[in-house]
């Protein structure tokens, strides 16, 4: 049974009117296809206005994935555009912080992967064949830091020039072995992989958006913008924490911070979410696949709901299996990559962490017990 958009939209408005009786109040027979979808909305209409703990609801809806064709500073893999919808869903209003992350970690002891040791045998398998192993000194627990360069660098394509292996850094010392997060509650927990995420998620009863939905959020009801506020890039200090100057030389400070803002530092988008752009990358569910948006472009079709591509496909980095992060963070610049821009994504690995990287989760529906 088949049924179209007009007759569900009668269906409703008759469910309401009625209560599923005719006017001699005889129940209404149905099919189990149509009980589904009385029960679907029930259950939308009765928990979208009572959202879970610091959640926010997202109305489901149509959007145009990708680089809008006034971004010139749009990458190729932001392209091209291409039409999906996604269902209405609840999402974090703030990325996951210190404190909520704590939580987590009382609750079930768990130790993050950048404070396991390191286990060779696994790490070489996705690097080229013949890499000589590291000196143990340096196949240490740890994370990715950020450190300034000097002078000006005339290749921005080397990440290598701004990253260094940090020994004994991870999210409770975010800073390096010596810091901690003491006073850093509302900050953005960091240093902590796809792994850990899934795990939080798991404890959480929550899981990691898709790319489309991260997307269709961050937009808010911007549809045809660039940033999340529209196409003025000169606010930018004021909606998001970002790398102001020349990267990475040095930070003007001009949005207040030189690294992590703590959440809800800036304006949230018209759903009420904050930090959709810039402070730090956000984790997706979605593996990054250079062929994927062009495969969907292809279809001519509004794509329902797109989970990501089959496997990761990146051939910049063949060994690696990387899924979508979104949204930029506070070291990214004009200069370099302008990624809080609403459609810019990147690749990274499974096991990687940095203090730039954290995620926030979404919870649909169906995953509330009723």
């Amino acid at each position: 049974m088949k049924l179209h958009m007009r007759s569900l939209l009668g269906l409703s408005i008759f469910i309401a009117a009625f209560g599923c009786k005719n006017k001699n109040n005889e129940a209404i027979e149905t099919t189990p296809e149509v009980e589904k979808i009385i029960a679907t909305q029930k259950v939308t209409d009765s928990i979208k206005n009572n959202p879970p703990k610091g959640m926010v609801w997202v109305p489901g809806g149509k959007f145009l994935q990708g680089a809008v064709p006034q971004d010139q500073m749009a990458m190729d893999h932001e392209k091209p555009q291409h039409a999906v919808k996604v269902d209405g869903f609840f999402m974090d209003i703030t990325e996951v912080t210190n404190a909520e992350f704590s939580e987590f970690i009382k609750a079930t002891g768990y130790v993050t992967m950048a404070e396991r040791e390191i286990d060779w045998e696994d790490m070489k398998k996705q690097l080229p064949e013949g890499t000589p192993k590291p000196h143990d000194s340096v196949l240490q627990p740890g994370s990715l830091m950020f450190k300034k360069t000097k002078e000006s660098l005339p290749n921005l394509f080397d990440f290598s020039q701004w990253w260094r292996w940090s020994i004994g850094t991870n999210w409770k010392h975010p800073s390096g072995p010596d810091s901690n997060i003491e006073g850093k509650d509302n900050h953005p927990v960091v240093h902590v992989c796809y792994e850990d995420a899934q795990a939080y998620c798991v404890w959480a009863g929550k899981r990691l958006p898709t790319e489309a939905e991260w997307e269709f959020a961050s937009r808010g009801n911007q549809q045809n913008t660039t940033y999340f506020w529209g196409d003025d890039r000169s606010v930018l200090s004021q909606q998001v924490n970002s790398w102001e100057g020349e990267f990475p030389v040095n930070n003007t400070l001009e949005d207040g911070f030189e690294r992590t803002a703590p959440v809800k530092s800036y304006p949230a988008n018209n759903f009420g979410l904050y930090d959709m752009a810039g402070n730090v990358w956000e984790m997706t569910s979605d593996w990054y696949n250079l062929n994927y948006y062009n495969e969907l472009a292809a279809t001519n079709s509004i794509i329902d709901n797109p989970k990501g591509a089959d496997k990761a496909y990146n051939p910049n980095n063949p060994y690696i299996q990387e899924k979508i992060i979104k949204g930029g963070s506070f070291l990214c610049s004009d200069s370099y990559c302008a990624s809080y821009r609403v459609s810019s994504r990147m690749g990274t690995s499974l096991d990687s962490s940095a203090e730039h990287v954290g995620f926030r989760t979404v919870v649909t529906p169906d995953m509330i017990k009723k």
